[in-house]
């Protein structure tokens, strides 16, 4: 294709996935629901670290498990996916704000007290 690997990877590890985990998303959107050994295999990935990787996959909510034994992980579709790592760094961004709030407003009692 157009976009080497290497590039797609960087695009989505700026947007919060480790270099890992994003090897193991793209894997999943390129073949599918895949059992947690054949994508160890395929990455050859310890699966211990693995499972890490798709813990953390799942709770950003762009990698899926299934209920049967043994699991079928799949990937989110690409552009869900891509909004949904947006609005962490967004929610992010208005933590960040509020603290920036919380913290002036100490500040301005602290010299009110002076």
């Amino acid at each position: 294709g157009l976009i080497n690997n290497d590039e797609f990877i960087k695009g989505i590890v700026s947007l919060g996935l480790t270099r890992s985990e994003a090897e193991i998303y793209i894997y999943l959107v390129k073949r599918g629901p895949q059992k947690a050994r054949n994508i160890a295999e395929a990455l050859k990935m310890n699966k211990q670290l693995l499972y890490r990787y798709l813990r953390g996959l799942r709770s950003k909510e762009i990698v899926k498990g299934s209920f049967e034994r043994p699991a079928y992980f799949s990937a989110v579709a690409l552009a869900r996916s891509l909004e949904k790592l947006i609005d962490m760094h967004l929610e992010n961004l208005k933590a960040i704000e509020k603290e920036k709030d919380d913290i002036l407003n100490q500040w301005n009692s602290l010299l009110l007290e002076l």
